[in-house]
């Protein structure tokens, strides 16, 4: 027997759509039901990929004693969280104002007008560990409802004040941007002092890969390395730390490339398991960075790997990306990822004792009685210690990794979620480009113009506006902040290498259209929700980088860049004020406002100005393997005066070069040597 998620197409709901409880989905129909009935709402948030979410649907939801008391007290809906993050994120800000802590399962209990008043997480079937059980909860807000009702009013009232008055974050006076080289080092020096300097990362377990902090680190390194007193060798090293312990470590699927979500422990070894597309998509782009910095190949081979793993198992037909690869498989968490070190003996004959030793992996293993594969010792060291060249050694580990592979297919796959998210996607697109950038392989920029193609078609509705999640041909809900600020850059990011100016066009009407529809003009941040929909109690402002980068501090980039190329003076004006009015919680705070500090570093710094006049494409190419964190490059066969820095400009033959600053432009070079050595470049490629 079904219930009202049968007709659904998120993974996660439809999990839920053959339990015993009468679940809804958010929308008019359960809402008014709650009205009519005055009942009190429970709302169940997950995703597809959560670990925790399965467990307590077998433990309680499947459950028909627990079901029963559900139905017979509350109007049960059900949301997907990446379907409706602006939900998720209201329902989880009251959760952690109310007990200090949050995750999912969510679990949070309205009253009938929406209105969050007590909530928690996981909930065991018995009590646990002075957590009251699930039917406890159940009884007690239900018997709270009947007899306490206008309490339960009164705390909701204040709950979503409270929730109002926190969305009014505090702010510096908004003026003109004053911080100094000062708060640069400051806020390197913040970084640092969470840095755990033995296995990488940034504070304690649980550990998540912060790729913003990272990319900071990367570009502080490159461009302070002059100045004696700066922080840019330990910069330098923290951010490449980081990096080389999460590629060594069970984060890094060893076998199928791809990263999990995060670390349950110190050394990266014990993820949870599921891979989002997401992370995938942030780690390419902090990869490619790496490599571009460091010139080490082995940054480049992990990013490749990473998206061999995203076409093998994350790619639609159509060229869009799915969500997420679940934790579990056969009920268990890990089970499709982890090995004996009997199946590596059956599987490998020979080669097994080594391929053991650089991974390992042993009888007792190193996780709950299993081995996650994981590098602890260098490669070249592990070669010298066995005798054999790293050559043989490279040639042994790729062999055993392939038929591991192989055996590892034959295995009952993690659940797959296949909707398709257009931030996502546009985060995946953006990987793609930098990819292009770091290796020049050719099927990367492909692959991001197929994808910019089918996002720009599928996510759009009748009117032409963008839609957040797509699927069997249908995309559903209106797009959100962080679906429009990633798409923009990942067309800006996509004009950078393709010099295709439609793509610059469309990022320029795009920005257009959140400034209609996003903005709160008091402060020129931009709200979670466009200002049409209905259905929340209030549209929050996102500043905080969460999983993802902040959507506001995206589009505050997107402002400064799309100023410059389109000469919209009033947008870089709105990108300073955003910046200036978070400057000292982004200095003080830097590790929560990662993405905003690379805006901050950027508008200190100011662009770099690069234009490519004629022939353009050989050399566009060879620029682009350079990391030039602070710049853009415009290529075209001849002046446009559509464009402030392609007018009134002479191209030459084959080719002329302008590096310009606030459009003022030196004397054109011809050669690519010679414009390295106007804005001084090392041979690594970095600045």
């Amino acid at each position: 027997m079904s219930n009202h998620l049968i007709n659904e197409t998120s993974p996660y709901l439809l999990q839920h759509a053959h339990n015993p409880v009468d679940w809804y989905p958010w929308g008019e129909e359960a809402l008014q039901k709650a009205v009519a009935e005055d009942r009190p709402i429970l709302v169940s948030i997950g995703y597809a990929a959560c670990h925790w979410c399965h467990v307590m649907e077998r433990e309680s939801f499947e459950d028909e004693e627990t079901a029963a008391l559900m139905n017979a007290h509350f109007i049960n809906i059900k949301i997907d969280r990446e379907e409706r993050p602006d939900l998720d994120h209201i329902y989880m800000d009251a959760v952690q104002t109310m007990t200090g802590s949050g995750g999912w399962p969510l679990n949070v209990f309205l009253t009938p007008d929406k209105k969050p008043f007590y909530g928690g997480t996981y909930y065991p079937p018995r009590p646990y560990a002075n957590r009251p059980s699930w039917k406890d909860v159940l009884m007690a807000v239900a018997e709270a409802f009947q007899q306490k009702r206008q309490q339960i009013e009164d705390q909701a009232a204040n709950l979503t004040q409270h929730l109002v008055d926190a969305n009014s974050f505090g702010l510096d006076e908004a003026g003109i941007l004053k911080f100094s080289i000062n708060d640069i080092d400051t806020a390197c020096s913040n970084i640092l002092k969470q840095a755990d300097t033995a296995w990488g990362g940034f504070g304690r377990a649980p550990k998540f890969p912060q790729t913003q902090v990272i990319r900071y680190l990367l570009r502080y390194s490159l461009l302070e390395q002059e100045r004696p007193e700066s922080l840019s060798a330990k910069a330098r090293a923290q951010a490449l730390l980081s990096l080389d312990k999460m590629m060594e470590g069970g984060i890094y699927d060893q076998v199928g490339g791809g990263f999990a979500r995060y670390a349950t422990d110190t050394e990266w070894l014990a993820p949870h398991f599921e891979k989002m597309l997401y992370d995938n998509a942030l780690l390419v782009i902090t990869l490619s960075e790496a490599s571009q910095v460091t010139g080490d190949e082995r940054y480049k081979t992990c990013l490749e790997q990473t998206l061999s793993f995203v076409e093998r198992e994350l790619l639609h037909p159509r060229g869009g990306f799915y969500a997420a690869l679940d934790a579990d498989s056969e009920g268990e968490e890990g089970k499709y990822y982890v090995w004996s070190k009997k199946e590596i003996e059956d599987l490998l004959g020979a080669d097994a004792t080594l391929f053991a030793r650089y991974y390992d992996i042993s009888e007792a293993g190193n996780w709950e009685g299993t081995n996650i594969l994981r590098v602890l010792r260098p490669a070249a060291e592990v070669a010298r210690d066995n005798g054999i060249s790293m050559q043989e050694l490279e040639a042994l580990l790729a062999r055993g990794r392939l038929r591991l592979l192989a055996a590892r297919e034959e295995r009952v796959r993690p659940g797959l979620d296949d909707k398709i998210i257009l931030g996502w996607n546009a985060l995946m697109n953006t990987a793609y480009s930098k990819a292009f950038e770091a290796t020049g392989n050719e099927a990367y920029k492909a692959r991001a113009i197929h994808n910019m193609q089918f996002l720009l078609q599928a996510f759009k509705d009748a009117e032409g506006r963008f839609l957040h999640v797509w699927k069997n041909d249908v995309a559903r809900y209106p797009a959100f902040l962080d679906d429009y600020a990633y798409l923009v850059e990942a067309l800006l990011q996509l004009y950078r290498i393709s010099a295709d100016s439609s793509w610059l066009l469309i990022a320029g009407d795009l920005c257009e259209s959140v400034q209609q529809d996003f903005i709160e003009k008091e402060t020129g941040y931009f709200y979670y929700t466009p200002g049409d929909q209905e259905d929340v109690i209030l549209r929050k402002k996102e500043v905080y980088d969460g999983a993802t980068p902040s959507g506001n501090a995206v589009m505050a980039q997107n402002l400064l860049v799309l100023a410059l190329l389109l000469d919209k003076p009033a947008w870089r004006l709105q990108a300073e004020r955003m910046i200036a009015q978070l400057s000292n919680a982004v200095i003080k705070y830097p590790t929560s406002f990662g993405a905003w500090m690379l805006d901050f570093y950027l508008a200190y710094k100011g662009f770099k100005e690069i234009v490519l006049l004629g022939d353009y494409s050989r050399v566009q190419q060879a620029l682009l393997r350079h990391f030039l964190p602070h710049s853009v490059i415009m290529a075209a066969n001849a002046a446009d005066d559509r464009f402030p820095l392609l007018a009134d400009k002479t191209a030459g033959a084959p080719l002329r070069i302008y590096l310009c600053e606030n459009y003022t432009c030196r004397q054109p070079v011809q050669t690519l040597e010679e414009l390295l050595q106007l804005i001084n470049v090392n041979d690594h490629g970095g600045v």
